[in-house]
């Protein structure tokens, strides 16, 4: 007779044992065992776990009430406030999705994205009337408008028939809300920057939001009770999903509407912050703040920060002031950050340069992320670990999107061969650890050698003069492409061509160095990042204005374009 050890055929799956995951039960489990601890700050405004879980209920409530169910689509126009992160809960509480709005979009996009993701209700911050208002002439059909009154905000009217603080009024507090049914029902809805063409809408499910939420406390070591002061918008890509995060930890937000250096010293000063997030351009503002704004921080703050790897000056300059950086890697398809450069404690008493350029490493997948490559985009046959051979960044894992909304050939395109082919360039170093080098995109092909702008970026980062800096490839005649550098000088300093040439030829290999230097302000996206397609229509016209002479006026002006 066979005899197995662990027959399974009566080990089926049951309510008792699978419960599909969902980040919504964070906050039911914070209210419960730290009713009275203080959950969000707001200006002068607290609202414990217990006031938090009962305002969420409220705001499914309420929109259960309206008709608002599984599948449909709650659009939030609104900085960081308490209803930007309590729709973060009560909107996915009654099976609907949750759609961030990046509040730096016009009324086009913004319109685009309304239709696109069939928007039933849409809850708006009065800043944004002017804008929002445009957008809804442009719908045929428009959605349900609630006005968000917060008293912190400059101006604007109120569109809706009722407010945010009298649309809770209307719900339930103990409302029994809607566990997913399974976890790879949609969560959240969120659109990419749409730099060269309609948005593509990125959708989330339970799953992933749950694991990469506990992914972010388990990859930063992340204790009890953190006090996270919010300078990340939370329409990018869920804020990180630290929403979830800080809210699982039983953790306080504080709210920030405005971002700028007085105020984030002050609410780290005032609110005893240990964590925060933030792009390259929060650092510079940390770093370069005047001793006015300054204030002493009373312990170690933990800097999170993705994009750009920083420079050794700015690590420096903030490791004196008193944060610690942690560098993480993602995009909008993958939940925010899903790559860590992770730290070895023997690494702190390197010399800083060598630090930071450990630190400019985007390191390893996340412990709740299944798969990190680079390999060729082809035959997906992985590269070595030469750090020297390029291959595209690859993901595969829990935290990886649905899918794009409405678009099944992108998405095809984006999981060919099971992988989710992320269009970014990098190598792998002997520990494999990885190294973003370039977006396919932005690669310099000159005289057959590769030049990367994210590593000439870094140098001209060093120069300090320097405030922001973009490459971009121009083309010529001789080498086919050469490096052309924007750059937008810090207030008060006059750096020449000569100047950051030279700069660069002493840290660089000759070939790789620009050839051009253009100054002025550089052109952005709604979510701050660089509009390198708008650089690389000026270098091209840089060349037509060289080759033409012309059209040498029209060289001249080009410092001057705005976005």
């Amino acid at each position: 007779m066979d005899e197995r050890s662990c027959d399974d055929r009566d080990l089926d799956r049951n309510i008792a044992n699978h419960v599909p995951l969902t980040p919504l039960g964070f906050i039911e489990r914070s209210a419960s065992v730290y009713p009275d601890r203080v959950a969000v700050v707001h200006g002068e405004g607290r609202h414990t776990w217990a006031e938090t879980y009962r305002r969420v209920r409220r705001l499914a409530s309420a929109l259960s009430r309206i008709g608002v169910g599984p599948g449909d689509t709650v659009a939030v126009m609104a900085p960081n406030t308490p209803p930007a992160f309590e729709a973060h809960f009560g909107v996915p509480m009654t099976g609907a999705v949750l759609n961030p709005l990046n509040i730096r979009l016009d009324a086009g996009a913004l319109a685009f994205i309304l239709g696109h993701g069939q928007a039933k209700v849409l809850i708006t911050d009065r800043e944004f009337s002017d804008v929002i208002a445009q957008a809804l002439a442009m719908l045929p059909r428009k959605p349900v408008v609630i006005d968000i009154d917060d008293p912190l905000a400059r101006g604007g009217e109120l569109l809706g028939a009722t407010t945010y603080e009298r649309f809770l009024e209307t719900g339930d507090p103990d409302f029994a809300w809607r566990w997913p049914r399974d976890e790879w029902e949609a969560i959240s809805l969120n659109y990419t920057s749409g730099t060269t063409g309609d948005p593509k809408g990125v959708v989330y499910h339970h799953r992933g939001a749950y694991l990469n939420a506990i992914g972010n406390a388990v990859t930063w070591g992340m204790g009890g009770h953190p006090v996270y002061l919010w300078t990340l918008p939370m329409f990018h890509c869920n804020g990180w999903c630290f929403p979830w995060t800080i809210t699982a930890m039983a953790g306080t937000h504080v709210c920030l509407r405005r971002v700028d250096a007085g105020r984030m010293f002050q609410a780290i000063e005032r609110h005893g912050v240990t964590h925060m997030c933030g792009a390259p351009i929060v650092m510079g503002m940390l770093v370069n703040a005047p001793d006015s704004e300054r204030r002493p921080l009373a312990r170690t703050v933990e800097f999170m920060t993705a994009a750009a790897p920083p420079p050794a000056a700015v690590i420096g300059r903030l490791e004196g002031q008193g944060f610690r950086l942690t560098h993480v890697y993602g995009l909008t398809e993958v939940y925010g950050p899903t790559a860590v450069c992770a730290w070895h404690e023997e690494w702190d008493g390197l010399p800083l340069e060598e630090r930071a350029r450990l630190k400019a490493r985007q390191g390893v997948r996340y412990v709740m992320q299944e798969g990190l490559m680079v390999a060729d985009p082809d035959t997906l046959e992985p590269v070595p670990r030469d750090g020297t051979t390029l291959g595209e960044v690859f993901f595969r894992g829990n935290a990886v999107m649905k899918g794009y909304l409405k678009n099944a050939k992108a998405t095809r395109e984006a999981f060919r061969g099971g992988w989710f082919h992320t269009g970014d360039l990098g190598i792998v170093h002997a520990d494999g650890y990885i190294e973003i080098r370039d977006r396919s995109k932005d690669i310099i092909i000159s005289g057959g050698e590769n030049i990367s702008t994210i590593e000439v970026e870094s140098i001209l980062y060093q120069h300090p003069a320097v405030l922001e800096a973009a490459v971009v490839a121009r083309p010529d005649e001789t080498w086919g492409e050469t490096p052309c550098a924007f750059v937008d000088p810090k207030p008060g300093s006059d750096p020449s061509e000569s100047d950051i040439i030279d700069f660069c030829r002493q840290r660089l290999a000759h070939f790789k160095c620009p050839r051009t230097v253009v100054f002025g302000p550089l052109p952005k996206t709604s979510t701050g990042k660089i509009r390198k397609y708008v650089l690389r229509e000026r270098a091209m016209a840089l060349f037509s204005s060289d080759r033409h002479p012309e059209r040498a006026e029209r060289r001249r002006d080009l410092s001057r374009d705005s976005a």
